[in-house]
């Protein structure tokens, strides 16, 4: 029987001016990198190679890069490590001590070795909408999350940040509470967000068609009869 899928607990973490490792220096590592950072993160990179985004970042102040590989002193004092390296040896050791030291640890792709996941995340603005399948198709995460960043556009930005000038207004000079509320939904009651599915084609011959395939021919350049790899 296979392990049930982990939908973790959903919250909103306080990284703010708290010390947070990310290893390796590729584009998952920028990635994260660039999240933390928006969040307000004190970032360590640790990675004998960077890419220029991080480079550039560590160049202007905005987070410390060393260019080495991991050594447990890099943990010391930490709140949270994002281990980005496909390196299964480097994955259990790093786990191994983010637990032992208490430290909050994901390890890219690999769920077994994390104590928290990462979702996809679209953030135009103020707007934080997290996106998990958990672990069930992260490529479906990221379908959801580029159609959403195509519907919340620089307008709904603008609108969310007025509405955030308002609402600090009326705390500011609206002492009843029920009249604040009344005021602030006003804002917001015409707002909808309308949209639909479109699943892909014969989405469901393929899945079963996957299932009994036994994909010997993946990689070979071949394509067995009953293969869906590839067809559409």
């Amino acid at each position: 029987m296979s392990k049930p899928l982990n939908p973790y607990f959903q919250v909103g973490l306080d990284v703010m001016e708290q010390p947070c490792l990310v290893i390796g220096g590729g584009r998952e590592a920028e990635d994260k990198a660039g999240r933390l950072l928006t969040a307000g993160a004190r970032l360590t990179v640790v990675s004998p190679s960077a890419t220029p985004a991080l480079v550039e970042w560590a160049g202007a102040g905005r987070l410390t890069h060393h260019p080495r590989r991991f050594a447990e002193r890099d943990l010391d004092g930490v709140f949270l490590v994002l281990n980005t390296v496909r390196d299964s040896a480097l994955t259990a050791r790093v786990h191994e001590l983010a637990l032992a030291h208490k430290i909050l640890i994901n390890s890219y792709d690999n769920p077994a070795y994390s104590n928290f996941g990462m979702v996809a995340l679209v953030h135009p603005g103020h707007l934080r909408l997290s996106i998990s399948t958990s672990n069930a198709s992260p490529a479906l995460s990221r379908r959801l999350r580029q159609d959403l960043e195509e519907i919340f556009d620089g307008e709904f930005s603008a609108y969310l940040n007025c509405l955030a000038e308002a609402r600090q207004r009326v705390r500011e000079r609206v002492a009843d509470r029920e009249t604040r509320f009344a005021l602030l939904r006003s804002l917001v009651s015409g707002f909808r967000l309308k949209g639909t599915l479109r699943y892909p084609a014969d989405w469901k011959r393929r899945v079963e068609a996957l299932l009994t395939c036994e994909l010997e021919c993946c990689g070979t350049g071949e394509r067995c009869a009953d293969c869906p790899v590839g067809t559409s």
